[in-house]
């Protein structure tokens, strides 16, 4: 009986540490154009193409507005503040929830300004987004070459990448259900003693 209450107590040390775990869902998206000025940048017709497993021509759709140049230009790279809203919404193909799947704003963001070895330009944008209900997110947008010339005004996407973090709310209930099994046990050995 005392190795079933210590293994037990074992268990119930170790879930709280999976209670932090988080489920990891990437999400690819391509097409679509990025706008911007000094008030931000935002994101439209761009299309999903893969959710998790899920993989498609058309899964849904990806936008977003940002804050605010905090510093910098949209021409020459800055610092974005929190704001604006993100939002992934899926069509219902190959398994993709339909409907708004993720919905969030944006916590920070960097817009920068490569030059590649040709003399060619790429922008980078590199944002974390949360929402409402906690979860996060943090995504990365790539946009086509702007050739010599600099981002003026507005820009083809190449792709975009977003890593969403949903917490398990299964792992709670489960730690729950054995600190109650625990107490049982603890309260029988006692009774019985």
């Amino acid at each position: 009986m005392l190795k079933k209450v210590l293994l037990l107590a074992v268990l119930a040390l170790a879930l709280p540490l999976a209670a932090f775990a988080d489920s990891s869902i990437d999400v690819t998206n391509k097409g679509g154009v990025i706008s911007g000025n000094s008030s931000g940048l935002s994101l439209s017709g761009s299309t999903l193409i893969s959710y998790g497993s899920a993989v498609g021509t058309n899964l849904g759709s990806v936008s977003f507005t940002t804050g605010a140049f905090t510093s910098g230009s949209a021409a020459g790279g800055g610092t974005l503040a929190a704001g604006g809203s993100f939002q992934i919404v899926g069509n219902g193909t190959n398994g993709v929830p339909n409907g708004v799947i993720f919905s969030g704003t944006f916590s920070s963001g960097t817009w920068t300004l490569i030059t590649l070895a040709n003399g060619t330009h790429n922008y980078v944008l590199n944002a974390g987004v949360v929402s409402a209900g906690g979860e996060v997110a943090a995504t990365t947008q790539i946009t086509v070459n702007t050739g010599k010339g600099f981002f003026d005004g507005s820009a083809k996407l190449s792709s975009g990448d977003t890593n969403l973090a949903v917490p398990e709310p299964g792992t709670l209930s489960l730690f729950g259900t054995g600190l109650i099994g625990l107490a049982g046990i603890i309260r029988r050995k006692l009774s019985l003693s």
